[in-house]
């Protein structure tokens, strides 16, 4: 059975920090990409990062560029997404997907596998 398995989340004041963890069972890790992606409440989902374990390359969507970055532990099959100076706007359910890509994107139709998603709120 496939599953990707989000945690890390929470609350934290603005400017903050928080590690996000997305670990992956049932599938071949090391073929996917794996993409975080982001849903506040009444607005569209948003792709923020992607990370190829094939070539390594990662992807960030502008409004997180310097301030999130991805990581992976392949030994885990976990990625991790850690967000510095964390912003109110950032507030959303942070979702992390798997799929099979010619190369690093956040297209969500891309991707096969998705997580429930954890939280984080940044309060001001």
């Amino acid at each position: 059975e496939v599953q990707l398995v989000e945690s890390g989340g929470g609350l934290v004041q603005a400017g903050g920090s928080l590690r996000l963890s997305c670990v992956a069972s049932g599938f071949n890790f090391e073929d996917y990409a794996i993409g975080w992606f982001r849903q506040a409440p009444g607005k569209e989902r948003e792709g923020i990062s992607c990370y190829s374990n094939i070539d390594g390359t990662r992807y960030y969507a502008d409004s997180v560029k310097g301030r999130f970055t991805t990581s992976t532990d392949n030994a885990k099959n976990t990625v991790y997404l850690q967000m510095n100076d964390l912003k109110p706007e950032d507030t959303a359910v942070y979702s992390c997907a798997a799929g099979v890509l010619p190369y690093c994107a956040l297209y969500r139709s891309w991707y096969d596998y998705w997580g429930q998603g954890t939280q984080v709120t940044a309060s001001s």
